[in-house]
């Protein structure tokens, strides 16, 4: 698959026909939490107001503004939380809007606008956790999705996800920003390893912790009958990618398939906030299906992006220190007893995230970043003293 140009002959798709997209979404707090600190938003980039989902599904025929979709993940405690998740949305469609509408009509403006909408987005939390200290270490994920012509353009910050359904099979279009993700990359653990690990929630960065934040920037082509599934990691933490495709790939309708996917999460305890967008795609601007498509994580060329590489990348590397977000979602295949809504133990004490790379902001000590160090050093001390021994191990049997 290659970029399209970036021209403004590529907004529209190869037989500049209709593009056509089936939306819902649906956010629950889950079976422990207390509060919702999951945000979504879905917006039709002309007409700028967010679109309410409490009267049912839209079918929106898109328009050369195109279309937005995004999920946002708070962390910091519940009033910050909630707070930093909806400042994402509200900021990157805000700004997103005065980019992108004055911009010139081009696929390079639209994932530019996209970018710096995200990044944006990190200042405001940011600024606003330096001036207001009750809300010091706030922070979020974001995954942001923008449907231009026959392609959808997503940036990345942490660990919510956005899907792919197409023929029966889900693929990630996103890259978790993780520790997990790190040591798959490079070769420590298999992806099925990374899904079962205990410490799967150590995200690299977010938005608001940290003054600068690199995002990641992927795209894919549409097919016609394609689903995108946006989602929080209280979804993806407990329902399988294999398991979303059989839920989207035939229901026609998307708030059948959203309900189905959170229920299968509350059904398995529910321990986190379970958020999930769910869009299908037609319209005789997009092409059938063909056996030659590709379809997955595409990385997109943009300055100023982790697909850069003639920039530093700002993520914290694997061996640096980064902080631990608290999530009770339990691990792939452990067994969690099923309550019905009406039976769930009250919670006494919510479990709350505590911020990432760094998430220091101003006004924090030395003494406290020292501490925050210490905390997660014995993470690291443990997976050296793994690699060590494995190479002891080997260099034994080979030897003896």
């Amino acid at each position: 698959m290659t970029v399209p140009a970036s021209n403004s002959d590529s907004l529209q798709s190869p037989d500049h026909g209709r593009v056509i997209a089936r939306v819902f979404a649906l956010s629950d707090v889950g079976r422990a939490r207390e509060h919702n600190e999951d945000t979504f938003l879905v917006a039709d980039l002309e007409a700028g107001a967010p679109l309410d989902f409490s009267i049912g599904y839209h079918e929106i025929t898109t328009d050369p503004h195109g279309l937005l979709f995004l999920v946002a993940d708070g962390m910091g405690g519940a009033a910050s939380g909630e707070l930093a998740s909806s400042m994402a949305g509200s900021a990157v469609l805000e700004t997103l809007r005065a980019l992108w509408t004055t911009a010139s009509p081009s696929i390079e403006h639209f994932t530019e606008s996209l970018r710096d909408a995200t990044v944006g987005a990190n200042g405001r939390i940011h600024q606003h956790a330096r001036e207001n200290p009750e809300h010091r270490g706030m922070g979020t994920t974001v995954t942001v999705a923008g449907l231009l012509g026959d392609h959808v353009y997503m940036v990345q910050v942490g660990d919510s996800r956005a899907y792919l359904v197409r023929d029966a099979q889900a693929r990630q279009l996103t890259k978790d920003q993780s520790l997990m993700q790190r040591l798959v990359e490079a070769g420590e653990l298999t992806p099925e390893e990374a899904e079962v690990s205990d410490r799967r929630n150590i995200i690299l960065q977010a938005l608001g912790p940290e003054a600068q934040v690199t995002v990641d920037v992927t795209y894919q082509q549409l097919r016609r009958g394609d689903v995108l599934v946006l989602c929080s990691d209280g979804l993806s933490g407990l329902v399988r990618a294999e398991e979303i495709a059989a839920a989207a790939h035939e229901e026609p309708d998307p708030r059948v398939i959203c309900k189905t996917l959170v229920d299968r999460a509350n059904q398995r305890g529910g321990p986190d906030n379970i958020t999930v967008i769910v869009a299908r795609f037609d319209g005789e601007g997009l092409s059938d299906i063909t056996a030659g498509d590709r379809f997955g994580y595409n990385a997109y060329p943009l300055a100023g992006t982790l697909n850069d590489h003639t920039r530093e990348i700002a993520i914290t590397p694997a061996a640096a220190i980064p902080s631990i977000r608290s999530d009770p979602t339990p691990r792939f295949g452990t067994p969690v007893q099923t309550l019905p809504a009406t039976d769930a133990p009250p919670m006494t004490t919510e479990p709350q995230p505590v911020a990432i790379p760094g998430g220091l902001v101003g006004g924090i000590s030395p003494q406290h970043i020292e501490e925050r160090k210490r905390a997660v050093q014995p993470v690291y001390a443990l997976l050296a003293l793994v690699a060590v021994g494995a190479v002891a191990w080997t260099a034994w049997q080979l030897f003896r």
